[in-house]
């Protein structure tokens, strides 16, 4: 039925089980994954003041760190699961634009995401970015809470 699973995390608890019980899925019905992770652009305003070109390189330098992090532990997770598994970090400011054009881009027929993340500076895609994938995916997509 399903034969490639895309895993988007933000890295939260909640998105490590979403990403466990996906590779789990993945394992029992054989598919591949591919894990998704999605740093944010153009977060560098706030309100109207504009961030130093300085802290917006410190900044964007700390989310590819955890989008690393987020990726190599959906990898790790993987491969001790024995499925196939590749990772992506892509850049953008809409996650649940990213996360079907990625879907669409690479083949996966399924999209696995956990409904809420962290949210504020540490999320990387927030809980509202599941009902958007839901709201806008014309492939299916498994919520896992």
């Amino acid at each position: 039925m399903f034969t490639h699973i895309l895993l988007p995390s933000d890295g939260s608890t909640l998105s490590q089980v979403a990403v466990q019980k996906g590779v789990q899925f993945a394992k029992r019905i054989g598919a591949k994954v591919t894990g998704l992770c999605v740093v944010p652009t153009k977060k560098h305003q706030i309100y109207t003041t504009v961030i130093s070109e300085q802290l917006q390189a410190e900044t964007a330098k700390q989310h590819r760190l955890q989008a690393d992090r987020i990726l190599a532990f959906i990898a790790k997770t993987a491969a001790e699961a024995g499925v196939a598994c590749e990772t992506v970090c892509e850049n953008g400011d809409h996650p649940h634009e990213i996360i079907i054009d990625t879907a669409a881009k690479r083949g996966c027929d399924l999209i696995m995401m956990a409904s809420h993340g962290l949210k504020g500076v540490k999320g990387l895609l927030l809980g509202s970015e599941t009902q958007k994938v839901l709201t806008h995916s014309k492939m299916p997509v498994l919520v896992v809470r």
